[in-house]
């Protein structure tokens, strides 16, 4: 009975963290299902988009957004098939990516880079968003961690969960299903929107342009992208995002080679064909600041 009790209590603080962390009416929230290809299916509800792979195997799923939305993910999931939750995927360490791990986390084991545990499993500040994200329990962290990659064989195919450094955070993966020619992007691409580089969490902005510049090459030309955030995309929609991060970066370093203030740079912002890049989560002068101080930092 004590036991049953401090784990209850222990959810109800974590969900209490998620949604100060979000900070949203949960029971407004609206959980969509679509099918991507193959296997995969996409879920979008509030945070990051979630990966499914259903089959005869069970169900996989890649991300699980914020706790207070769990039942409603589960609801998502049985529109899909009746199997049973067999893996949880972290493509990083985010709350609105992991936040649901604490009580999807009894239910299937959770999986993700060594990164994503030892950030969850301890405080983290951020100055970036002014608030400190509370230590995860034990059941919401992964159980299974890797260095570099490795392969999860289901549904009749090969999940590749790859680790690629320095781009969003410093513990991103990115989740290729071979078969059905699927890719989860994580939060290294916002689809048709300027990024949060989280260099608090050892990401950098050259480092996912170099990351995203190598991803391109392995991928065909009628692969199907699912975004951290935003609609399912196409390899054109990752070349536009990757040039995007080449040209806008190498804007803000000529003029700070040149001695132009910070303040300057903003002012003078960046060529109109970006300007409905800012209208997303990250506004054009945050990202010529996450630019400015990825540089610096550098």
């Amino acid at each position: 009975m004590l036991k049953h009790f401090s784990a209850s209590l222990t959810l109800i603080i974590f969900i209490c963290a998620s949604h100060a962390y979000s900070q949203q009416d949960f029971s407004k929230v609206v959980i969509k299902a679509e099918k991507v290809a193959g296997n995969v299916y996409m879920l979008q509800g509030s945070g990051g988009n979630i990966g499914v792979s259903v089959g005869s195997d069970g169900i996989l799923i890649v991300d699980d957004q914020f706790a207070p939305l769990a039942d409603k993910i589960k609801a998502a999931l049985k529109t899909l098939g009746e199997g049973k939750l067999k893996f949880v995927l972290n493509t990083h360490w985010h709350g609105d990516h992991t936040g649901g791990n604490v009580v999807f986390g009894p239910e299937a084991p959770i999986i993700a880079h060594d990164n994503v545990r030892k950030r969850l499993a301890v405080e983290q500040k951020s100055e970036f968003f002014k608030r400190t994200t509370p230590a995860s329990p034990k059941e919401a962290l992964p159980v299974v961690t890797f260095g570099q990659s490795l392969s999860v064989h289901f549904n009749g195919e090969e999940i590749k969960v790859i680790h690629f450094p320095q781009g969003h955070t410093d513990g991103d993966s990115i989740i290729f299903f071979t078969g059905s020619n699927v890719v989860h992007m994580g939060d290294d691409f916002f689809a048709g929107r300027f990024p949060f580089v989280d260099l608090e969490s050892g990401g950098t902005v050259e480092g996912l342009a170099k990351n995203i510049g190598e991803i391109i090459p392995k991928l065909s030309t009628d692969v199907k992208l699912i975004p951290g955030h935003g609609p399912i995309s196409t390899v054109d929609d990752l070349k536009l995002y990757h040039r995007m991060l080449v040209e806008t970066t190498d804007i803000v370093r000529k003029k700070m080679a040149a001695g132009t203030a910070l303040a300057q740079i903003k002012t003078e912002g960046l060529p109109e064909e970006w300007k409905s890049w800012g209208t997303g989560f990250i506004k054009t002068d945050v990202w010529i600041e996450t630019i400015h101080r990825s540089l610096t930092k550098k």
